[in-house]
């Protein structure tokens, strides 16, 4: 019996299914419907239409079926579009502070666009006295009264005792939420601001997720249904009930993870090329960067993948001056409305002429299309001048019929005075520009090492752009396996990620223990198996910031015999390709669950050589879960471990070192970060209590060094 995996992304065009089959590790089948924007249900209605196209062309009983997710982009949608809930909001603090909380807590209308605002009403409660049930009731009947539909609850400090919130969320009949329940850090104000976007979309991903799930029942499928978050991975629909707000960017999200299953990578740049618009993302030392969302220039407390947007991609038109061609995009075939020249017959084009139009109203007249004989209208787009130049190969997804590419390209150049080559090549010459602009400033921000930094393209478009932009910078590229349905296999293939912040001054060992196992408990309950979690952590000093995330395999991806795991032999070429090297590469030692390898570099500064010794570290399945450029390596029992580490804090303090190195223990079923503690006593003592806890005979301990 076949063990399959549905993976549905809903894009801005089109809403693309995957089929997998997880015990072969391949796909059986792929669908594409058009995204339902204006279907009463929304874009739910496109991924029930997706699921049973996949069904019923693949002939999938329903009993095959282990798991379904999806990225959506209703939250986005409703927000774009001020589709929003009017939101009571319950201002809490003790009275002296009365002035101050309010002016923290009443966010007022909050602009989301053009003409487009989420609506708030709001109320004060005094918590210095015992909060009264009749008062309580009482504001949320006013805020029911003034249009509210939706309540957000947020109190000063209710991140160190959420029992207020609690109080008043009970008592409400309406759906509530608050701010303890989005983020443990302070900051009165953006907090509530995050509370209240989540909240104005709380009833309309409430109604998706119940017309997805039971779609999904009436099909008689009893699997999980997990949706996409903006951090890169999965949860379940109860969470997105509650927090629909994390789901923001769950379509980038859901490439980047789909890339990293196919193309192990340490240091690079995922491109994702779509029709109209080109996705950027950073991975660092073998995972995605994640940031602090803004929706519409408001800042929230909600961690997304750090993604930049160009408005340049395969389908993007053409734009000129009458005399050269000034620009391409951001308007693209696809909202013209408009077939791509190099997907025509060429009959169809022969006779054509150069027309300039408006792909929308209001947009400038500068956009050129082919308008036949017969009046029909064709795009001249980025994919048809890669396609005229040769560019795309064979049995890839863009590819087009060349000699319509060639004739397209061939009446634009004829009204510019030049050749077909030179005109495919200046739109191609302008697209890598606007992605540079993006990249060029993201490889410095991350400090990326160039010569260790490797393009990922991704999408329907990533032939037409990528190699392009790579080749620009000498750099080295891949195409990502399946790149057309690279997002669809990242969402059914992607792992349990949870974090949780807290404000803490000088974190403890028990602060970071406390909050890791919160955080892993959460991550076990979204369907992690124990055995693949890993827990990381990091303190932010200048903002007293203490950040913990667990990561790991969904629990149906694992336990079967023909579950994808790489042997030893697999895993040493993997680590060679990702040092790049072929010679040196040394596997540590054996540990359940991961491959540990190291290997000596020298490098060369004016008339210094150094040496150091960078680690990797993969899992069962190949996915790089640690890379450190230079670390030393200690194994044995956890007593033994324990000792060492100790001692090389012991030596440090000695040699006048205050801050203590990045640490992590791998005791094979998982792996631990202790980098957000920085004196050598918490770190020491930290290790110690973890190591304590340990099952298993020999640990692992890797250092980072300076």
């Amino acid at each position: 019996m076949r063990r399959i995996r549905v993976g549905i992304d809903v894009g801005g065009t089109f809403t693309k299914a995957v089929a997998i089959d997880m015990a072969q590790g391949k796909i059986i089948g792929k669908v594409t419907v058009p995204t339902t924007h204006s279907s009463s249900e929304g874009v739910s209605t496109g991924i029930v239409q997706a699921l049973e196209s996949l069904m019923e062309k693949y002939s999938i009983q329903n009993s095959e079926i282990e798991l379904i997710s999806h990225s959506t982009t209703q939250a986005v949608n409703a927000l774009l579009e001020g589709d929003t809930a009017k939101v009571g909001i319950i201002g809490m603090g003790v009275g002296l502070e009365k002035s101050n909380v309010i002016k923290r807590t009443n966010v007022k209308n909050v602009q989301l666009a053009p003409n487009k605002y989420l609506h708030t009403c709001y109320r004060f409660l005094d918590t210095s006295k015992y909060l009264d049930d009749k008062e309580v009731e009482q504001a949320i009947e006013e805020l029911k009264e003034e249009g509210a539909e939706v309540i957000v609850v947020s109190e000063a400090y209710g991140v160190d005792d959420p029992s207020n919130e609690r109080f008043v969320m009970e008592k409400s009949d309406i759906p509530a939420t608050a701010g303890h329940e989005l983020t443990g850090i302070y900051g009165l104000e953006i907090r509530t601001l995050t509370a209240a976007i989540n909240a104005g979309i709380l009833p309309k991903a409430t109604s998706t997720a119940r017309f997805v799930e039971s779609a999904v029942r009436n099909e008689k499928i009893t699997a999980p249904v997990l949706i996409m978050k903006g951090d890169g991975g999965v949860t379940d629909m109860s969470t997105f009930r509650s927090k629909p707000i994390i789901t923001v960017l769950s379509g980038p999200a859901a490439s980047v993870a789909g890339a990293l299953l196919h193309l192990r990578i340490i240091d690079g740049l995922f491109i994702e090329v779509g029709g109209t618009s080109t996705n950027v993302c950073v991975i660092k030392d073998g995972r995605p960067e994640v940031r602090y969302v803004t929706i519409m220039q408001h800042p929230t407390c909600i961690r997304s993948l750090d993604v930049r947007v160009a408005g340049v991609a395969g389908g993007s038109l053409v734009r000129w001056s009458g005399r050269k061609i000034t620009d391409v995009g951001p308007r693209s075939a696809h909202v013209a409305g408009l077939p791509y020249s190099c997907f025509t017959a060429t009959e169809e084009l022969e006779g054509g002429q150069i027309i300039t139009f408006r792909p929308r109203e209001g947009d400038p007249i500068d956009y050129v299309a082919i308008e036949s004989a017969g009046g029909k209208r064709f795009a001249i787009t980025n994919t048809c001048a890669a396609n005229a130049l040769g560019l795309v190969p064979d049995g890839d997804y863009a590819k087009a019929n060349q000699d319509s590419a060639k004739m397209a390209l061939s009446i634009l150049a004829s009204r510019l005075g030049t050749t077909m080559e030179q005109a495919a090549t200046i739109i191609l010459d302008i697209s890598v520009k606007k992605v540079l602009e993006i990249i060029e400033p993201m490889i410095r921000e991350y400090k990326l090492k160039k010569e260790r930094v490797v393009f990922i393209g991704g999408g329907g478009g990533a032939s037409v752009l990528v190699p392009q932009i790579a080749r620009e910078l000498q750099l080295p590229w891949k195409i990502a396996e399946h790149a057309e349905v690279i997002s669809s296999i990242g969402v059914a293939a992607a792992m349990i990620y949870e974090e949780a912040e807290r404000t803490v001054t000088n974190p403890k060992p028990e602060d970071i223990s406390a909050l890791a196992e919160q955080v892993k408990k959460v991550a076990l309950e979204r369907g992690a198996l124990p055995e693949s979690v890993t827990i990381q952590s990091e303190y932010l000093s200048e903002r007293s910031l203490l950040r913990v995330s667990a990561m790991g395999n969904i629990s149906l991806d694992i336990g079967t015999a023909n579950a994808q795991e790489i042997n030893e032999d697999e895993a040493h070429v993997i680590a060679c390709e990702l040092f790049g090297i072929n010679e040196g590469v040394q596997r540590i030692f054996d540990m359940k669950n991961y491959h540990i390898f190291a290997c000596e570099m020298s490098k060369k500064k004016l008339f210094l050589k150094s040496k150091r010794q960078p680690v990797l570290v993969l899992d069962k399945y190949g996915r790089v879960r640690l890379s450190v450029d230079n670390a030393a390596i200690f194994n044995g029992s956890p007593e033994q471990v324990a000792s060492e580490i100790e001692n090389l804090l012991k030596q440090g303090s000695a040699d006048g070192k205050d801050l203590a190195p990045q640490v992590h223990i791998l005791d094979g079923a998982k792996l631990i970060d202790f980098s957000s503690l920085t004196a050598p006593e918490h770190v020491s003592r930290a290790v110690r209590d973890e190591l304590k806890k340990s099952t298993t005979k020999d640990v692992a301990a890797i250092v980072r060094l300076g």
